[in-house]
């Protein structure tokens, strides 16, 4: 169990403040991600963002920074791991792009993503990014390519808190004004809910006995765990549903169809679940069944 180490390893590199965090103890490792099969052959003229990204030889794709397992760009290096950053490579090597040299990676804060795709900043977006109602008003969407939900992070030895029905009394800890909190304590008022400004430092009091549990979005959670399974886990069922897309502009439907297709393709042959096992499958927990695509997105 690494503790308090690991701990400040994790403030370093927090979830939810955005700054650039310190390399995982334990996590995706360069030598053993997939390789994904370039289409060589793909053409996608009637794509805009597709066609521009072919005159000037590479893709450019927001990503998360500072979430681990899913995004997170190591300062030493300046690389990116991650799930979602598995995703951006596969992605890139269906539309005809190799994901080793032609893929320039820009870190993306949330609050700023509409304006990223509006803008053409980015040719599209992977990153924790739920597709709902207010953001398809702005931008497009693919997918999903992964359902997530809001889970429970707790100590490995702990056995009595297995779910949100297990709450009662508990501190439970997320992050000062994020939808998780909210939900804790306007759906469970008998759990005694406990903020601060980061998941990680959340993950530091975990650690260190002072909460009992942690609650964000299990891609997040998973992360965590995936640094030291010998000291954390995720528990329970999901009690919220967080649908990720890849969002792309509003008005590419040939380049978010595109996708759709490649989402598709890649959970057939199997490189969604390799991706997952290398990434959040570092957890311990196995890969669930990957969704379906909605069509309707790109209608």
């Amino acid at each position: 169990m690494l503790g308090r180490a690991l701990a400040a390893a994790l403030l370093l590199g927090t979830a939810a403040c955005g700054a650039a965090g310190s390399p995982p103890a334990r996590g995706p490792q360069p030598g053993k991600l997939p390789h994904y099969a370039v289409d060589t052959s793909f053409s996608l003229p009637s794509s805009p963002t597709w066609k521009s990204a072919r005159e000037r030889g590479k893709l450019i794709v927001g990503v998360k920074e500072d979430q681990p397992g899913m995004g997170e760009k190591n300062p030493a290096t300046g690389t990116f791991t991650g799930f979602d950053v598995e995703i951006a490579k596969m992605m890139a090597a269906s539309l005809g792009f190799a994901p080793g040299r032609q893929i320039e990676y820009k870190a993306i804060a949330s609050a700023n993503r509409e304006t990223a795709l509006q803008n053409g900043q980015i040719d599209y977006y992977v990153g924790t990014y739920t597709i709902n109602e207010g953001r398809k008003k702005l931008v497009g969407f693919a997918g999903p390519y992964y359902i997530a939900g809001q889970r429970l992070l707790v100590r490995k030895d702990e056995k009595r808190l297995r779910g949100p029905q297990d709450m009662a009394g508990r501190k439970i800890c997320s992050a000062v004004g994020s939808t998780p909190l909210q939900r804790i304590q306007s759906d469970y008022p008998r759990a005694e809910a406990v903020a601060y400004d980061s998941y990680a430092i959340c993950v530091d009091n975990l650690l260190n006995n002072q909460v009992d549990a942690v609650t964000t979005d299990d891609t997040i959670l998973l992360g965590y765990a995936a640094k030291d399974p010998g000291a954390l886990k995720v528990v329970g069922k999901a009690f919220s549903k967080e649908p990720y897309g890849i969002g792309v502009p509003r008005q590419d439907r040939a380049l978010a169809r595109a996708l759709d297709e490649a989402i598709t393709a890649r959970e057939k042959d199997g490189d969604w679940k390799r991706a997952y096992q290398v990434t959040l499958g570092l957890s311990g927990r196995p890969a669930p069944k990957p969704p379906r695509v909605d069509p309707a997105l790109t209608r």
